[in-house]
């Protein structure tokens, strides 16, 4: 299950829309390493500047790394932590998260980060198995 979802939010969900600060802080609480990874890179993006914040570390476990895969892999999730923190985000092999801006100034970056030819690059042996 991708998220701990209390009851309460739940019955907001089966009477219709859900608030978005009651889903983010579900997120938020469900999905610890992910929220840490994330606003880690926000701040570092930040303080800073330039053109994205990105982490290269592998998680520490299998499930840091299904908490990654979770948030990033789930439209819903990711667009609300888009908007959330203001940015644009970026996934790689498993572990690899970065954040834009959302201003157009690192688009070229995005494009970059997010081609074929960049995914082919971050590749190692040590990552074939996430």
């Amino acid at each position: 299950m991708s998220l701990d979802v209390s009851p309460a939010l739940l019955a907001q969900a089966e009477r219709g829309e859900v608030d978005e600060a009651d889903f983010v802080d579900c997120v938020r609480t469900s999905l610890p390493y992910a929220w840490e990874m994330i606003s880690s890179l926000v701040a570092q993006l930040k303080v800073d500047g330039g053109e994205f914040a990105d982490n290269q570390t592998p998680p520490p476990d299998e499930q840091a790394r299904g908490q990654l895969l979770r948030a990033l892999a789930s439209d819903a999730i990711r667009g609300a932590l888009q908007r959330h923190f203001g940015v644009r985000l970026a996934f790689q092999n498993c572990h690899r998260v970065a954040v834009f801006p959302l201003d157009g100034s690192a688009d070229e970056r995005l494009a970059r980060f997010t081609s074929s030819r960049g995914q082919l690059l971050n590749q190692s042996p040590e990552l074939r198995d996430c």
